[in-house]
């Protein structure tokens, strides 16, 4: 597996199509879909950009995750975290349920 296809798989974890994850990653659609496809390879701007969108840069470049020290969070948990945090308890209840019925999905 290449560059690219692990860009794209770093993209489709973070659950965002190529033309929103290319506007935050300061890319157009058409650059994005180049780096998808092994026919470019990203800059250090665009590397540091996804990599503040939560984007596993070691893990595009080399194919190995970056470990984590124990109690930390991804930056995409992380905001996660801050929402539920911010939310009532009507839907912090809802948000449990929906997570629990999506943690024992199978594809």
């Amino acid at each position: 597996m290449g560059i690219g296809e692990r860009l794209k798989e770093e993209r489709e974890r973070l659950g965002l199509n190529q033309t929103d994850f290319a506007a935050l990653a300061g890319a157009s659609k058409n650059t994005q879909y180049n780096y998808e496809k092994g026919e470019r390879s990203p800059d250090a701007n665009y590397l540091a950009a996804a990599a503040g969108q939560g984007v596993d840069v070691l893990y595009v470049l080399t194919g190995e995750r970056k470990p984590q020290a124990a109690g930390t969070l991804a930056a995409d948990e992380a905001l996660l975290l801050d929402r539920y945090r911010r939310m009532s308890l009507e839907a912090r209840g809802t948000v449990n349920s929906v997570s629990e019925a999506l943690a024992t999905f199978q594809k």
